[in-house]
């Protein structure tokens, strides 16, 4: 356990030194989505641990904060689509 604590930590001290440091937002911002993985696998490996299930709420509702906050980032941050008026009239 002492072995997946450092390597954890030491993720994790690099992913903040990515949001700190990042030179775009959107590096900032996928760097958050690491973090949050990490703080998952850090639950799920106390539960492994500790053989106690009741972390296992949390990890489904920070999994299903990554998942969403990163479909949010990459249909907001991907280029936008052509838009149709819907008129049809006087277009070539």
């Amino acid at each position: 356990m002492i072995i997946v604590a450092v390597f954890l930590a030491a993720a994790a001290g690099m992913t903040l030194v990515r949001i700190v440091r990042g030179p775009s937002t959107l590096d900032r911002i996928v760097a958050m989505d690491v973090l949050l993985a990490i703080t998952v696998c850090a639950i799920a490996a106390e539960a492994a641990y500790s053989r106690d299930a009741t972390g296992l709420p949390i990890l489904l509702g920070l999994s299903l904060l990554g998942a969403v906050g990163s479909v949010a980032v990459a249909r907001f941050a991907g280029p936008a689509a052509p838009r149709k008026s819907g008129t049809g009239a006087g277009e070539p």
